[in-house]
């Protein structure tokens, strides 16, 4: 697909936006954080959502059709890690009484609920505006979205090392109004790092190499230096 601009919500990093600019292509950061002093916009994207959703003046609003939004919508309540939580396994809820533990559920619970209807408001307003977005989160088969959402994901990436990253870390992408373009990058040249090893922002951090090769096969669709010759 051909992108006039790229906006990447819930990206502090500057990977996404930064590759992006390098293949020629005006982009900027959006999040509600600036720890490392790269974001571009930072600001109440849930506020902005919803102030789209009830029609009113947003961000948003500056978004084209021939635009591209690109969100790493936090993924905190949907992982499938949550199932430690809800069912009340989790380690550090053993210090906690049969109470308390159901009050930290109900807290949890709800915070999903606003997050869902937040993530259901995006996409209603991508829809009504004919925006093209494609929404990034963990893959696995306990996600909530996988049987409570109902989008798709158009692609699924069990080894993001294959495509350059620091961390296998798979993940889904789902394609609202717009398509994969089915090219595939192979770069294999990080030391192996683990995720869970990990704290902080450093859990979320994606090597340029795989944001670049990503754009290029599922965006673009064109070479990135590291595509793979194809039989037709």
């Amino acid at each position: 697909m051909t992108v006039n601009f790229a906006h990447c919500f819930f990206e502090q990093s500057g990977v996404f936006r930064d590759e992006f600019k390098k293949l020629g292509i005006p982009a900027n950061d959006y999040d509600l954080c600036d720890q490392v002093g790269e974001t571009d916009w930072r600001g109440d994207l849930f506020a902005q959502i919803e102030l789209s959703y009830s029609g009113k003046r947003s961000i948003i609003d500056r978004i084209k059709p021939d635009d591209l939004i690109i969100a790493f919508f936090p993924c905190t309540y949907f992982c499938g890690h949550n199932e430690m939580f809800f069912c009340g396994t989790n380690y550090n809820y053993r210090k906690f009484t049969k109470a308390t533990v159901l009050d930290k559920i109900i807290e949890r619970a709800q915070l999903r609920h606003e997050y869902y209807i937040t993530l259901l408001k995006f996409c209603r307003v991508v829809e009504d505006r004919n925006l093209r977005a494609v929404i990034e989160n963990p893959y696995n088969a306990h996600h909530y979205w996988r049987f409570n959402f109902p989008y798709k994901p158009a692609v699924i990436d069990m080894n993001r090392r294959l495509r350059g990253d620091f961390y296998k870390k798979p993940t889904q992408y789902l394609f609202i109004n717009c398509s994969p373009a089915g090219k595939v990058s192979t770069q294999i040249d990080k030391p192996i790092e683990y995720v869970m090893e990990k704290e902080g922002i450093e859990r979320s951090l994606i090597s340029p190499d795989y944001a670049h090769n990503f754009i290029c096969d599922h965006i673009l669709g064109i070479d990135s230096g590291h595509t793979q010759p194809t039989l037709f």
